[in-house]
């Protein structure tokens, strides 16, 4: 019989996430993230966000299983169950799910490398609008979009500040990126696109002066933004665990069918 799963145990600082970890604390054993095989995940989708790029920026990816103690959480396992946690992790379904690399130039020439989940945004910093340079593998394909921003999306972050702005949603496994603009002024009808993941996107700010215009990757922020290269990462690919039944794929699915 194979021996379960050696559990490491994070929890956001919330009070109902720290209530969770200390009820599973006192029935089931633990290990550090050293020693873990797996790693439980109490808290939000923000949470599980933080988790993922503490582990990317660290080195060490373990499979994430995610217990919802937020408000959505569309990444995380439902907290009922009359099963361990190591029963659970052990019969949880695998999604990978692949980073963007995003790569920016500031206006002092300096380049910085920050890994997104979800999306890659540029956001006007001001009042005036952002006027950007868009292009596909190379090749310009919007020479100047007036804009609140823009931004790429991964199908795991396709039903976020992507579907807001009123962007596609990406099947899990489709192999594709949203590129979608945050409320464009000009050209009026440019509504978007849906890219290969392997493409390479980039971005020019036209006017960053006049226009300044910051870049998120997630929730790391630079402002200044001369430039941006957005990229999939596949060597840094993530794994997250959901119940049978209950996995990532099947919520994004379902919110094409939402009212």
């Amino acid at each position: 019989m194979s021996q379960p799963p050696r559990l490491a145990l994070l929890a956001s600082d919330t009070p109902r996430a720290q209530e969770a970890a200390e009820a599973y604390r006192a029935r089931e054993s633990f290990v550090s993230e050293a020693e873990a095989e797996a790693v439980i995940v109490l808290g939000g989708d923000g949470f599980m966000l933080q988790t993922l790029h503490h582990m990317l920026d660290s080195g060490r990816v373990l499979p994430a299983y995610g217990i919802n103690q937020g408000t959505i959480g569309f990444l995380m396992n439902h907290p009922r169950g009359t099963r361990t946690l190591a029963e659970r992790v052990a019969r949880a379904r695998r999604i990978a799910v692949a980073p963007l690399e995003m790569t920016a130039t500031t206006g002092s020439g300096k380049q910085e490398a920050f890994y997104a989940i979800n999306e890659v945004s540029l956001l006007r910093e001001t009042r005036q609008t952002a006027r950007l340079e868009v292009s596909v593998n190379g090749k310009v394909r919007v020479p100047d979009l007036a804009c609140d921003g823009i931004l790429v999306a991964t199908p795991a972050g396709s039903t976020a500040y992507n579907l807001s702005a009123n962007g596609p949603i990406l099947p899990l496994g489709s192999n594709m990126l949203a590129l979608t603009p945050i409320s464009p002024f000009r050209p009026r009808r440019w509504r978007g696109a849906i890219l290969p993941d392997h493409y390479e996107i980039e971005f020019r700010v036209l006017d960053p002066v006049k226009r300044p215009v910051a870049a998120v990757a997630d929730q790391k922020e630079l402002r200044d933004i001369l430039a941006v290269k957005v990229r999939t990462a596949p060597s840094q690919a993530l794994t997250l665990l959901f119940d049978p039944g209950k996995s990532l794929e099947e919520r994004i699915f379902a919110e094409q069918f939402q009212f």
